[in-house]
């Protein structure tokens, strides 16, 4: 439910639903004398056989006492509407119910002061006269001080309570709503344009409503398509709610599983501690009976209660026991020696008179038997000499053979002790020797093990010294590895650089030859070839036969072989030789051919081209560079490469190409590269 049930709200879904016909008639009875009549004289004595049979059944006799509070409550509220003050005695009179569930003074002051702290009541009580006073103030409010005082109240802020007049507070409370309610009914009688106004304000607000129905219909498909969105939300975060919560509920079903497990664990361990406790209790209680029967047994027998030995101290019992006889007996130690002391007194003074009697016969039997002593004394004395005359006599003639037997046997235990002796030093001696040498073997050991492990260590931190030495040794070696194949890498890529540039050379000389080939083919038919004079292999320099221009110019090789052979240049700048003439040659009449390029690292070293021109000016070649490195030589005559025109003369363009291209990739030649590597195909 939205909202906290109330009395009125109970009542009204009770009535609507007909629940009243279908309950017994006295409960029936019950609604009609608490909710519709209205006879406050009379309430209880119609009231008090319904609470009795209710009283028969035991499922609703629990219902008995909060009834007797509602009835209390009706009572005092129709009693405020009739009088203005009542007597103690007369409510105490109506207020009169069956025996079992009689009430008493005390408990209607009580209800009493509950009713007026909840504000269900208004009532003064006067205890000098015994009177009930209703308070009958204009300004009192008999409404409830707080939210829920008036549960279980028979009166309810719907009025349902029926009422045979209003009270005074009432009457103030409700003037106000009543003279505007007065005011309003009277202006619409009398003023026309009162009611014509109402009329004109319905109408505008119907206008009103017509006109904002469409933007209302908008607003309100807009507002079902949120709400349908929302429970969509709604739905699917109940979905995930209802997820979470069942996860919750297992891991708390784990946990209280994990906790009955503990709590059976620590049950089985208690019950055992219970045990064990028992059964100390049981052999400690029965050590107890024992130690009770034992002093039961004594003289100074207690009486103990055997039921309850849990508040008994045996121990201080035990010690109030032997207090108790230690006591007794110094008591009873005490008594027989004054009686004996009484008795010895008694006996002196009795032999006092007889001493001197006595005496005089006690000397007479000392003589007597001192006589008879000294008589036996030198008689035996004589007999004992006699008999030591007669020994000395015998032993008199064993002397001479007594004296060297005796020593005899004391020498020779004279020597056998000196020998023992003599042993006994001996094995010391040996095994103090035994225990030096022990000492010393100990001590050579612990110096032995001592230098071992001194060496070892030398000879680990040596080995650790050689491994370091041995890493950078190797380190050594690896960086001069690295310099050794950048250094060949390097010279890789001037040599790639070379082939690169000669075959571009050469194939712009096969283009050269192919298109004075097809001038050629343009010429007269009848036109002789020029012949092709072949130089000595000795004039020549080695490499691929050379070809006689068409045109008589000199070939790159003969301008180069001039340059050679031209003096060298003055101040100014190097002499070049004139051209014939001004016209521009073509691929095979230019000197040069591609740009050259500087080698790296190589500036002292004269390349391939300037040994070709020494050696066609009849001079010899340029010396090696220091340092012993190889020059780039032509190649042989045997290995000329074949001419641009000839079959199968790509191949070794394409097989450069690929090697420099792979030295690219490679990364072992620079970017310059890319324009050489640029060829036609």
């Amino acid at each position: 439910m939205s909202v906290a049930p109330t009395r009125a709200v109970l009542f009204r879904d009770a009535l609507s639903k007909s629940l009243l016909k279908r309950a017994r008639p006295e409960i029936r009875d019950l609604y009609n004398i608490l909710e519709v009549d209205f006879h406050p004289l009379s309430i209880c004595q119609k009231i008090s056989p319904i609470l009795t049979k209710i009283g028969t059944d035991p499922e609703m006799e629990k219902y008995i006492l909060p009834l007797q509070q509602v009835i209390l409550t009706r009572l005092f509220q129709q009693l405020s509407q009739v009088y203005e003050s009542v007597d103690l005695a007369f409510v105490e009179s109506l207020a009169n119910f069956p025996d079992p569930y009689q009430i008493s003074r005390g408990t209607i002051e009580k209800f009493i002061m509950n009713g007026n702290k909840k504000g269900d009541l208004s009532i003064r009580m006067d205890h000098a006269t015994g009177v009930l006073k209703f308070d009958k103030d204009v300004f009192a409010s008999s409404k409830p001080v707080h939210a829920g005082s008036a549960a279980g109240s028979a009166e309810s802020q719907t009025g349902t309570v029926q009422r045979l007049q209003s009270t005074p507070s009432e009457i103030v409370r409700s003037q106000l709503s009543r003279l505007a309610n007065t005011l309003y009914t009277t202006c619409f009688y009398i003023d026309p344009s009162f009611r014509q106004s109402q009329v004109e304000a319905r109408d505008a607000a119907l206008a009103r409503t017509k006109a904002g129905a469409e933007k209302e219909h908008r607003d309100t498909l807009s507002r079902k398509e949120i709400i349908q969105k929302r429970k969509e939300e709604a739905s699917e975060l109940q979905a995930k709610r209802e997820k979470e919560k069942a996860r919750q509920k297992r891991l708390q079903e784990q946990a209280l599983a994990e906790a009955e497990e503990r709590r059976l664990a620590q049950e089985q361990k208690e019950r055992e501690e219970k045990r064990l406790k028992d059964e100390r209790d049981r052999v400690r209680k029965e050590e107890l009976k024992k130690q009770i029967a034992d002093l039961k047994l004594g003289a100074n027998a207690v009486e103990i209660d055997v039921e309850n030995l849990n508040d008994i101290d045996i121990r201080a019992m035990k010690l109030a026991q032997l207090e108790r006889e230690k006591n007794d007996i110094k008591e009873r130690l005490r008594i027989t020696g004054k009686r004996i002391d009484h008795l010895e007194r008694a006996f002196r003074k009795e032999e006092a008179t007889k001493l001197p009697e006595d005496y005089a016969k006690q000397r007479d039997r000392d003589l007597a038997a001192y006589e008879q002593m000294r008589k036996e004394t030198l008689r035996e004395a004589e007999a004992k000499h006699k008999e030591s005359v007669e020994l000395k006599h015998r032993l008199s003639r064993l002397m001479p053979y007594y004296e060297p037997f005796r020593k005899s046997l004391h020498d020779r235990r004279r020597d056998e002790f000196e020998k023992r002796q003599r042993d006994a030093e001996r094995e010391l001696e040996k095994q103090i020797n035994i225990r030096k040498k022990e000492y010393r073997e100990r001590k050579l050991r612990e110096k032995r093990e001592r230098e071992e492990k001194e060496r070892a260590l030398r000879e680990a931190e040596e080995r650790a010294a050689r491994e370091k030495e041995e890493q950078e040794r190797r380190r050594e070696q690896q960086r001069a590895e690295m310099a050794r194949n950048k250094e060949q890498r390097e010279k890789e890529r001037q040599e790639a650089l070379e082939i690169a540039a000669l075959q571009a050379r050469r194939e712009e000389e096969a283009m050269a030859r192919k298109q004075a080939e097809k001038e050629a083919a343009r010429l007269p038919s009848r036109r002789e070839p020029l012949p092709m004079d072949r130089t000595d292999s000795r004039d020549r320099p080695s490499g691929p036969p050379r070809l006689q221009l068409a045109s008589g110019k000199p070939s790159w090789r003969d301008r180069e072989a001039r340059n050679a052979a031209a003096p060298p240049s003055d101040s100014n700048g190097p002499s070049r030789a004139t051209p014939p003439s001004m016209e521009r040659a073509d691929s095979n009449s230019r000197a040069g051919g591609p740009p050259r390029l500087a080698l790296a690292g190589q500036s002292g070293k004269p390349s391939w081209r300037e040994r070709e021109a020494a050696k066609a000016s009849g001079g010899t070649a340029p010396p090696e560079p220091a340092g012993g490195a190889k020059t780039d030589a032509p190649p042989a005559s045997g290995e000329s490469l074949k001419p641009s025109g000839a079959p199968g003369s790509g191949y070794l363009g394409i097989c450069v190409t690929s090697r420099v291209l792979k030295h690219f990739k490679d990364g072992r030649l620079g970017f310059g590269i890319t324009k050489v590597c640029n060829l036609r195909s």
